[in-house]
């Protein structure tokens, strides 16, 4: 055996010394949640940790009124003797340096039987190898970029749908356009240039061209930016017919309020979730920004049913509806929960057993997949997505047809 091999396999032996112990009778189980609690993503970061909150209360409190939602109707894991869990946060300040090294903390120090998070793609690359090293598994349930699942790793899964699957929407939700006789024969991509804003661009260019779109215009910018006037004034000189923001909160903020003041205006503004589902975007630009269409897998409901019930949960916490991007963490964690009662241990392997095992049915879930299931990749192959749209004050689903709760207000009316 080389030098190399023996170095490896002493660094594992080595992890293996500080993975958590089993749980036994009624012992508090320990999750780590790494999101951005400081820096330009706070405000997201904060709602993630409400819809955690509020999923730690589903789980180790007794809500039998949440009907299939997995742990609802019992206090703790049963299988694991009613044993609650734990959530402990860590800040990853918007950096990959400080969620990298948060992930080491929390595995070597805190003992947590699995990782959740980070928001931002990027940061959830350097977090997840952190967890990959150990043997630890790790659930993302909102970070989408396509090469978080193209590393071979084993301990990583991931609940929300993906940049394929996002390109895939919008590529059928442009066909509809174009067959309603909207203009949509040039489209732009504006990007911010991390892992996330990247893949998006990168994922979105191949469907387009597979697609008979053309992405003739791609603007990609620093989420860290400050003044974003420029990037408006290329797109008020090329005058797409369709913009795509691949944007986290500051930036996409900064994006209305420019296009207000250069008094531009494409005929569809389409935002990639994150920074549009954030409840500060709303709250900030919402009144500037009638008729942006966003993705989403989130609904509230009607009253009474499961989802409203829940986002009444979440509303106490936060003051605010549950959004989109907080609603996939807390369907992620929900997710990892079910996975360690139905293992009965925090063993990492039986976890890891446990998650590739899953089979969630729509009814069991708060977001509107079609299922959870992992693909070997360790994707949800069930993960689905739907478009809503700026009208008033809140978002409202508009397509596909059969599940819009209003009709498509186009052309994008801005302020």
């Amino acid at each position: 055996m080389g030098f190399t091999k023996i170095w490896a396999m002493a660094g594992v032996l080595a992890a293996g010394l500080m993975l958590p112990p089993p749980a036994s009778a009624q012992d508090t189980i320990k999750i780590g949640a790494i999101y951005p609690l400081s820096g330009n993503a706070a405000s997201a970061g904060e709602s993630a940790k409400a819809a955690l909150e509020v999923a730690l209360d589903i789980i180790n409190n007794p809500h039998p009124e949440l009907g299939n939602i997995p742990l609802a109707k019992t206090a703790g894991l049963p299988n694991l003797k009613g044993a609650k869990l734990d959530i402990v946060f860590a800040d990853n300040q918007g950096s990959p340096a400080v969620g990298q090294s948060q992930a080491l903390r929390l595995i070597t120090q805190e003992k947590v039987a699995a990782l959740t998070g980070a928001y931002q793609s990027g940061i959830t690359q350097t977090a997840s190898a952190i967890a990959e090293k150990y043997g630890i598994p790790f659930l993302s349930g909102e970070s989408v970029a396509a090469n978080l699942t193209e590393r071979g790793f084993k301990w990583f899964f991931r609940t929300t749908p993906v940049a394929s699957d996002i390109a895939k929407t919008y590529m059928a939700f442009l066909k509809d356009l174009k067959a309603g006789g909207q203009k949509v024969d040039s489209i732009a991509v504006v990007n911010e240039n991390s892992d996330y804003g990247t893949s998006i661009a990168q994922v979105l260019d191949e469907a387009a061209k597979a697609n008979g779109f053309n992405i003739d215009l791609h603007i990609p910018y620093s989420a860290n930016t400050t003044d974003v006037q420029s990037q408006v004034l290329q797109l008020k000189d090329k005058k797409p017919d369709v913009v795509i923001f691949v944007s986290y909160t500051s930036d996409a903020i900064l994006y209305m309020k420019a296009m207000k003041a250069l008094d531009y205006k494409p005929a569809v503004l389409i935002g990639d979730d994150s920074g549009f589902s954030d409840a500060a975007f709303l709250k900030t630009v919402g009144s500037i920004a009638q008729g942006a269409i966003n993705r989403s897998a989130w609904d509230i409901g009607k009253p009474g049913s499961v989802t409203y019930l829940i986002n009444e949960m979440y509303k106490k916490k936060r003051g605010v509806d549950l959004d989109d991007t907080a609603g996939r963490a807390m369907q992620g964690f929900l997710t990892l929960a079910d996975a360690i009662n139905r293992a009965g241990s925090t063993e990492p392997a039986k976890i890891q057993a446990a998650l590739r095992a899953t089979d969630l049915k729509p009814d069991q879930l708060m977001m509107g997949y079609k299922g959870v299931k992992f693909d070997a990749k360790g994707n949800n192959e069930l993960a689905a997505a739907l478009l809503i749209q700026i009208q008033g004050d809140h978002y409202v689903a508009v397509w596909p047809k059969e599940t819009a709760v209003a009709p498509l207000q186009l052309p994008y009316k801005g302020w």
